[in-house]
């Protein structure tokens, strides 16, 4: 019975000090560090070196058109991508400070603000008609009361042998107090004291090539 449990004492001895040997050497490997598959080494580093770099794109600019027409909204867009400084909200500002100053200079008879804001055809009418108010001595006190509204009436890009021309038109409308008096100063026609609405379509062009950033009118009708 004794040589009994001395052999498997011996037994359960020796598979104790194999199963240590396996463990301990497992236990030994797994402290060792692994190397990541996906850590970047040197051959990444100069990979990624030769990746071409992208600057990110600049921010695009938002043009808001809220209830225009198709035509001119794809109008707009045309003038904006062949203008990079083009800006409606701008524009729109000045057409309107446009507005209020050629009515101005053509109720007084100044000429040479004329010239710098109208193109060679709607100059030429201006003058027309303040020569042929001189000539039969009758002046004007008009004045704009207000203007209620401002809106793109059209807009397009038209390509030509001087280079592609914007034109854009606005309808204005406005309220004005018109007087006219003959050359003894007595009041032929209108009232300071009723204001009448009137409705212009004003067009203005510009050359898109051209490096003065300012607009012609170029064309007036009623609206």
């Amino acid at each position: 019975m004794m040589v009994e449990i001395v052999i498997l004492a011996m037994i359960a001895a020796f598979l104790g000090l194999r199963l240590y040997s396996v463990l301990g050497r497992r236990a030994e490997h797994e402290e060792e560090s692994i190397p990541q598959r996906f850590e970047p080494g040197k051959d990444d580093d100069r990979r990624a070196a030769q990746q071409p770099q992208y600057a990110p794109a600049a921010p695009q600019r938002v043009i808001e058109m809220d209830g225009v027409m198709p035509a001119v909204e794809r109008g707009i867009r045309e003038i904006a991508q062949a203008d990079s400084r083009f800006d409606l909200a701008q524009f729109l500002e000045g057409a309107k400070g446009a507005y209020e100053m050629v009515l101005e200079a053509f109720w007084s008879g100044d000429r040479e603000t004329l010239r710098e804001l109208c193109d060679d055809d709607v100059y030429e009418g201006f003058v027309a008609a303040i020569d042929a108010r001189e000539e039969a001595g009758e002046t004007l006190e008009n004045k704009l009361i207000r203007i209620e509204e401002t809106r793109i009436h059209s807009a397009s890009l038209d390509g030509g042998r001087g280079g592609r021309t914007a034109r854009i038109a606005v309808l204005f409308v406005a309220d004005i107090a018109a007087v006219t008096y003959d050359k003894d100063g007595n009041v032929i026609a209108g009232s300071l004291d009723d204001a009448i609405e009137s409705r212009d379509v004003w067009t203005f062009s510009r050359n898109v090539a051209s490096r003065d950033p300012n607009w012609l009118l170029d064309e007036t009708d009623e609206g």
